[in-house]
């Protein structure tokens, strides 16, 4: 039988052995990629509309991306902080010039920038704002996803990545998305930052009100709070500009990047501020071994030449109202609700129907990767290289799927 030769189901009994349980993958086994198209280990092909939760911004191996990578693998890969490199200073003047800020401070992975973030938020607090020591809060938002380290879980609200990880770091005011009046009475005289993702990815892509990110900026601005955006997800061309910020004319303090920073070959994020935020960072005081890498750099500086174009944005712009007409002509068809900006979408599948993790199974049945969360919910997130023809044949599995 034709079933008894396809080598993904040992290759998925293999992983299950030797891996820590932390992720619930879907049964594909992926072995090769080229723009929004994966390839699996049987030769199977599938629409990539997960995009690495956005790390895969440009798709799988641009070749733009793909040369960057080549030509500093020939020369060097690594040199640690301890010394500068050639691909440094470029990086980080384009990305500032990116984010319209002084500075940047190169980091790995997401939750670094945003473990990052923090501490010099509340370094700026003590030291520019004078707040007593040890008494620095920031607020945050019910639904939020920054990250997994033990600071990050302290102030999740979703139980499966904080339960049973405590003690819990104190200093954080859980306030409800999108409630600017809960926001405003949250904040006092010890409060440092405010700490948001200008749409929640993990919650499953929820757009705040309108006007929201513009009463925040507002209201930071009056009380000499910092404003934190967290555009790991939603930032670099995701959602129709640049940053999400952006759709409400908002600038933050600060910015939180990453994910597609590493244009989907290498880990990269930063943080971007000006100089009196960030400039409160002495030598020794905050570092990371693998921040800033030559690789990391030379790869990332193509990153922010590729958005320094405009292309991307506007692809997501125009192929996200594609995408976005296309899901709510599915509203009252088995989904319930859809949202979302640019080439991102949660939808909320009927829960009489199906569950968010049965319509992902069956929808890599029909050729196309997608990721569920919250129950009912799945999210679309495809790379920003997608055409119109096959944005149009993602929504039609999706119609399929729901069909039954």
């Amino acid at each position: 039988m034709i079933e008894d030769m396809l080598r993904t189901p040992a290759a998925v009994q293999d992983a299950e052995r030797h891996t820590a349980h932390n992720y619930h993958p879907l049964p594909v086994v992926i072995s090769s990629a080229e723009g929004a198209w994966v390839t699996d280990v049987d030769g199977r092909r599938y629409l990539d509309c997960l995009a690495g939760y956005s790390a895969l911004n440009f798709g799988h191996r641009h070749p733009t991306l793909i040369a960057a990578a080549h030509a500093q693998l020939d020369k060097l890969t690594l040199t640690s902080r301890a010394f500068l490199h050639d691909q440094f200073a470029d990086f980080c003047r384009e990305l500032a010039a990116l984010c319209g800020k002084d500075l940047v401070l190169p980091m790995n992975t997401g939750a670094e920038a945003v473990e990052t973030g923090i501490k010099v938020a509340r370094k700026w607090g003590y030291q520019v704002k004078g707040i007593p020591a040890g008494q620095a809060n920031i607020v945050v938002a019910e639904g939020n996803f920054h990250g997994r380290t033990t600071t990050i879980v302290s102030f999740s609200t979703d139980s499966d990545a904080r339960a049973d990880f405590g003690p819990y770091t104190p200093g954080f005011r859980i306030v409800p998305y999108g409630d600017l009046a809960a926001l405003t009475e949250a904040i006092d005289e010890h409060t440092v930052a405010v700490l948001l993702e200008p749409i929640q990815g993990e919650q499953g892509v929820v757009v705040p009100p309108e006007g929201y990110l513009h009463g925040v900026r507002l209201l930071c601005t009056e009380r000499n709070v910092l404003f934190i955006a967290d555009e790991i997800q939603s930032g670099l061309g995701r959602t129709g500009t640049t940053f999400a910020c952006e759709q409400e004319g908002v600038v933050p303090d600060m910015y939180l990047l990453g994910k597609a920073l590493g244009g989907g070959i290498v880990p990269v994020s930063a943080v971007a501020a000006d100089t009196d935020v960030l400039g409160v960072l002495q030598p020794g005081q905050h570092g990371s071994t693998f921040g800033g890498n030559p690789l990391a750099c030379a790869v990332a500086t193509e990153v922010v030449r590729l958005l320094a174009t405009g292309e991307f944005q506007r692809r997501s712009a125009a192929l996200g109202e594609r995408l976005q007409a296309g899901l709510r002509g599915l509203i009252g068809k088995g989904l319930v609700a859809v949202r979302g900006r640019g080439l991102w979408a949660g939808l909320d599948i009927d829960p009489a129907l199906m569950s968010g993790r049965e319509a992902c199974e069956r929808l890599m049945e029909r050729g196309v990767l997608a990721k569920d969360t919250h129950g009912s919910t799945i999210r679309l997130a495809p790379p920003l290289v997608i055409t119109e023809e096959e944005i149009d044949h993602a929504v039609a599995q999706v119609a399929a799927v729901l069909a039954g």
